[in-house]
């Protein structure tokens, strides 16, 4: 695990060593253990190490085949042993015990289609000398980031933006429709990102140099239209309950202390159930609260640790903590606004404190339709089907319900799904329900100057969901949905906070839920399978482990990852809120008309409306442009 940038001159020979070096510096937190470098013709490679597997030979950049093949990795590849056995019976020479190693030689074998047989979490990037090309390519569901520049005099890329903004040439110049996506979504999905100038390679995506110019290819879907592996419900019990075991066991290789975020939910509750039978010692586990009760589910992870004898520690997150968010706008390196970022940097950073290595339950969620929102998307279809007038008199109901409403509370949930009924359209209801700011809310905000700005860039959040809808138009309704958080919120959001989060504290984070193999039997089984009627989430999951969950945890249903900020705005950060985002500073870079903000400000303070996650957001591209911004 490291963090990894490099270069490739268009124009002879690279020679700036010292730039190079300054922008590996820029990830060290990714890689504390080592550094390396390899400078040679035009290209330059760098990386920052954080020793996991194979400690005394795993340096890199590594060479092969000569000299003539050079690569900068940065995850791990969990089936490298078995691969590796396979390169040495057909006659192949490997000088390191690495999964490093490993992919070289897959590719000196087969060139870009090495990809298809790794599994694990990646990006890479090998400098092929013979025929100058570079070759990079990311993991399929996006828990390793990758961005680039390409420019006529240089292509440049590396693990955070920074790290490739370092470079001259590139500019800073803020692209006003992935504003306005981050607005909508709380996150500015792949390939773009908040510069004109850099973009994302999105995840099962491989990137090719070569003569100058750079050609992105998908190389990985979820499998729309394969059949499943069975059609007895008791048969897939037990072949996810196996899948999922097989996944845990390849995560627990290490040779660094390792250990388990274990929030009280079933995901995470399960991972710790699995550890603990292939584990000889207690599992050490990690969990965080908040001392506001309905937001803290400690008494639950507690619950699992005790009964799985585990070492548990947990740690509570304070408004006062919030002092360390200039720091996380700064580790985004773009805007950022899911709030969880805050308690997951938190528990990454308690956690590595006594580990190196930490496994999560990500991707439960999307593999077993987990989220309240898949049950609203299936009960909106039914309105469909209500005569107009009794549609009407529902949709216009939702205006009455009460102005102030707890995001995640039942009014708050009930009015965003009544006002998701106006459209008869999948992403466009989609939208209204994921979303934070409404186009609407976004209109009356927008400063003059800055509508003028975004232009046809109106509207960009809801073509990059519809995207995804129209891409699994044939799966059945609720794997659909799965398909559409698989392609959009999981890689885009999700991988990101815990990316960054773990990698800022030199922490490695392990998906098992996440795994290519167990994500890809899955999805292909039905999703009433996952999603039973109305309420029954993740029933499949539920009952595959219904043995290994206390009963309290089988039973509860999905709380989220949520922070008290309606409070805290009204609180202890109201006036760290205004000093920054209605400071003269921050009116003055144009996007937001200043009476309106001050109304939208105004409105939650007097408890007519509860705008806790959007003033996150507002705050958050304030501390991003003070912190984390390349000047324009």
């Amino acid at each position: 695990m490291c963090g990894i940038c490099g270069i490739v001159s268009k124009k002879g020979a690279f020679h700036d060593r010292e730039r190079l070096k300054r922008a590996n510096d820029l990830i060290a937190h990714r890689g504390p253990d080592d550094e390396g470098y390899h400078v040679e013709g035009p290209v330059g490679l760098a990386m920052r190490r954080l020793s996991i597997i194979d400690l005394k030979t795993g340096h890199q950049p590594l060479s092969y085949a000569d000299d003539s093949l050079w690569i900068v990795f940065n995850g791990e590849i969990y089936n490298y042993q078995e691969l590796r056995r396979d390169l040495l019976a057909r006659g192949r020479s490997l000088k390191t015990q690495s999964d490093t190693e490993t992919i070289l030689a897959l590719y000196d074998e087969m060139g870009a289609a090495c990809v298809q047989k790794l599994r694990g979490m990646f990006v890479f990037a090998i400098w092929d000398k013979k025929r100058e090309r570079l070759f990079i390519a990311r993991d399929r569901i996006g828990k390793k980031p990758l961005v680039y520049a390409d420019t006529p005099e240089f292509f440049a890329f590396g693990s955070e933006m920074r790290c490739v903004a370092v470079w001259p040439g590139i500019s800073g110049e803020i692209s006003p429709e992935a504003l306005d996506q981050y607005l909508s979504l709380q996150y500015i999905p792949s390939p773009g990102s908040i510069y004109k100038s850099i973009k994302k390679l999105p995840p099962g995506h491989t990137l090719t140099l070569e003569n100058g110019r750079v050609h992105v290819e998908r190389y990985w879907d979820l499998p729309l239209g394969a059949p499943p592996p069975t059609t007895d419900f008791e048969e897939a019990k037990t072949l996810v309950a196996d899948k999922l075991k097989e996944s845990v066991r390849l995560r627990m290789i290490s040779e660094v202390p390792l250990g388990a975020f274990l929030s009280g939910g079933i995901d995470s509750s399960v991972i710790v159930a699995l550890m603990s039978e292939l584990s000889e010692r207690p599992v050490k586990t990690f969990s965080i609260g908040f001392e506001e009760q309905a937001f803290s589910e400690l008494h639950y992870a507690k619950e699992v640790a005790r009964r799985y004898g585990c070492e548990h520690t947990e740690f509570i997150v304070k408004p006062e903590m919030a002092e360390i968010l200039p720091k996380l706008a700064w580790h985004y390196g773009e805007p950022y606004a899911d709030a969880s970022a805050l308690p997951s940097y938190y528990v990454s950073r308690e956690t590595r404190k006594h580990v190196t290595v930490a496994l999560n339950g990500d991707g439960g969620d999307e593999n077993f339709a987990g989220y309240v929102r898949y049950c609203a998307m299936k009960l909106s279809r039914l309105f469909d089907f209500l005569p107009s007038p009794a549609l009407a008199a529902l949709k216009s109901g939702a205006e009455f319900l009460p102005e102030y409403h707890a995001p995640y509370g039942f009014s708050w949930r009930l009015k965003r799904f009544l006002r998701s009924l106006l459209h008869a359209d999948l992403a466009q209801r989609h939208l209204k329900v994921v979303g934070y700011f409404t186009e609407e809310e976004k209109e009356g905000l927008y400063s003059a100057d800055f509508k003028s700005r975004l232009g046809a860039g109106r509207g960009a959040a809801l073509r990059y969901l519809a995207d995804a809808f129209a891409a699994s138009k044939g799966e059945d309704f609720v794997n659909r949905l799965l398909y559409v958080d698989f392609k959009t919120y999981l890689p885009e959001c999700l991988m990101t906070k815990m990316d960054i989060a773990s990698m800022a504290n030199s922490l490695e984070a392990r998906s098992p839920l996440l795994d290519q193999e167990f994500v890809e039997t899955v999805f292909t089984l039905p999703g009433h399978w996952k999603l039973r009627g109305f309420t029954g989430h993740k029933w499949l999951m539920k009952e595959a482990f219904k043995d290994k969950l206390p009963p309290s945890i089988y039973k509860r249903g999905k709380m989220g990852f949520g922070i008290p900020l309606g409070a805290w705005f009204r609180g202890p950060l109201k006036e760290y809120w205004e000093s920054l985002v209605l400071s003269p500073e921050a009116l003055g870079r144009g996007y937001f008309a200043g009476p309106a903000l001050r109304r939208f400000w105004d409105e939650h303070q007097s408890g007519r409306r509860d705008h806790g996650y959007r003033l996150w957001a507002l705050l958050m591209l304030e501390l991003w442009h003070q912190n984390g911004a390349k000047p324009q």
